[in-house]
C-alpha cells in the first residue's frame, strides 16, 4: 500500500477540487481538512469524500465559489451563511467573529447555515480549542435512525463534539462522535468491502436487528445507549436544524449522491472562554493526571500523534490523482 505524505495529500486534493469547479479558498480549505483527517486515520472523512465533493462541484449540488456571508444578529450570536457551499470555508469565516464575540460576552454561539456536510465536526471543535475555548459543535445528517421501539428514520446519525483548551495552545480533551451505535460511514465502507457488521449495529426495514449492512442501509441505525443515544440526537437535531434555518434529517438527501438538491446542513458551535476561571487549567490537569494513573487510561483524544507518510490504498489514490487531471 502507498505511503502518500499529508503535503501530498493535500495538495493533489486541491487541485482536484479546483478542476471540477472549486474557488481558491474553498479547495484549501476542504484540503486542509481531509489532510487532517488522514493524519489520525479518520479515513471516512478524508479522501474516501473526495470523488463525491468532485462529483457535487460539476453538477451544481455544492457551490465551490460562493462567499459565506457572517451576520452577527446578537453580540454573543454569529450567523454564516454558507450559501449552498462547502461548510469548511464557511467555518472559517464565521470563527474569528465568534471567538471575539466570545471573548467580550465569555460564551458565543456559531451558526452555519445551508451548508454541505463538514464530515469530521471535531476538526472544527479543535480549532474552537486551540484558539482556547472550549468548543463544543453540534450537525445533523440525512435520516438513517428510527426512534426507539419504530422504524421511521426520522434524523441523522447526528455528531456531537466536544474541545476543552489546555491552556498552552493545545487540547486537554476531544471527543467526535456520532449519537449512533456506529457512524453510517463504517456501515457503506463494510458494504463495499462485502463485509458483515457486528450486531447491535443496525436494523433492517422492518425493526429487526441485522448483520448485513445492505439492509442496515436500507433499514436504520440503532441509537448509543437507546434512549439515552436517541435523546442527545434529538439535541444535536434542534440546534443543528432549527437554530440555523436549515433543513431536517428527514428532508436531507443522501450525502454522497452525485447529483441532486444541496444539503442544506446546519452545524451549530458553541464557544465558552474558561479565562474567567483562574485555576481552569489547574483543574483540567488534576482531571487528566488523576484518570492517566490506571496504565492505557486516558483523556478522550490525548495523546494523538499525526501520522505522516499515511498509507493509503492504491486504488483510491489511483482515483484522488486521476480527479487532480480531470
Amino acid at each position: 500500500m502507498p505511503q502518500i505524505s499529508l503535503d501530498e495529500i493535500e495538495q493533489t486534493v486541491r487541485r482536484a477540487l479546483a478542476v471540477h469547479g472549486a474557488g481558491a479558498f474553498a479547495a484549501a480549505e476542504v484540503a486542509r481538512a481531509v489532510r487532517k483527517a488522514e493524519s489520525v486515520g479518520n479515513k471516512i472523512c478524508g479522501l474516501y469524500y473526495v470523488e463525491s465533493y468532485c462529483q457535487q462541484l460539476r453538477s451544481g449540488r455544492v457551490s465551490g465559489t460562493v462567499t459565506p456571508q457572517v451576520s452577527k444578529p446578537r453580540v454573543g450570536a454569529v450567523v454564516v451563511d454558507a450559501g449552498f457551499g462547502f461548510a469548511q470555508p464557511a467555518f472559517s469565516h464565521g470563527l474569528p467573529v465568534a471567538l471575539d464575540a466570545a471573548r467580550v460576552n465569555g460564551v458565543a454561539s456559531l451558526a452555519v447555515a445551508h451548508a454541505h456536510t463538514c464530515t469530521s465536526l471535531g476538526y472544527f471543535t479543535e480549532q474552537i480549542a486551540t484558539a482556547g475555548m472550549i468548543g463544543i459543535g453540534f450537525t445533523n445528517a440525512s435520516p438513517i435512525v428510527a426512534a426507539p421501539g419504530g422504524k421511521t428514520r426520522a434524523i441523522g446519525t447526528n455528531p456531537i463534539a466536544f474541545s476543552v483548551p489546555d491552556g498552552q495552545g493545545g487540547i486537554a480533551m476531544q471527543f467526535d462522535q456520532s449519537t449512533t451505535t456506529v457512524a453510517l460511514g463504517k456501515i457503506t465502507m463494510a458494504k463495499a468491502a462485502g463485509e458483515r457488521i457486528p450486531e447491535g449495529w443496525a436494523l433492517d426495514a422492518q425493526g429487526n436487528p441485522t448483520t448485513d449492512p445492505d439492509a442496515a442501509i436500507k433499514g436504520s441505525l440503532v441509537s448509543m445507549g437507546g434512549y439515552k443515544g436517541w435523546g442527545f440526537g434529538l439535541m444535536a437535531e434542534v440546534l443543528a436544524a432549527a437554530m440555523t434555518g436549515s433543513v431536517l434529517s428527514r428532508d436531507v438527501k443522501p450525502l454522497k449522491a452525485p447529483e441532486g438538491a444541496p444539503h442544506d446542513l446546519g452545524q451549530f458551535y458553541l464557544l465558552i472562554d474558561p479565562s474567567a476561571q483562574s485555576d481552569f487549567g489547574d483543574k483540567i490537569a488534576a482531571l487528566a493526571d488523576h484518570i492517566a494513573q490506571d496504565e492505557g487510561a486516558r483523556m478522550p483524544g490525548r495523546n494523538k500523534v499525526a501520522m505522516d507518510p499515511v498509507e493509503v490504498g492504491e486504488e483510491t489514490w489511483a482515483q484522488i490523482t486521476a480527479l487532480s487531471k480531470a
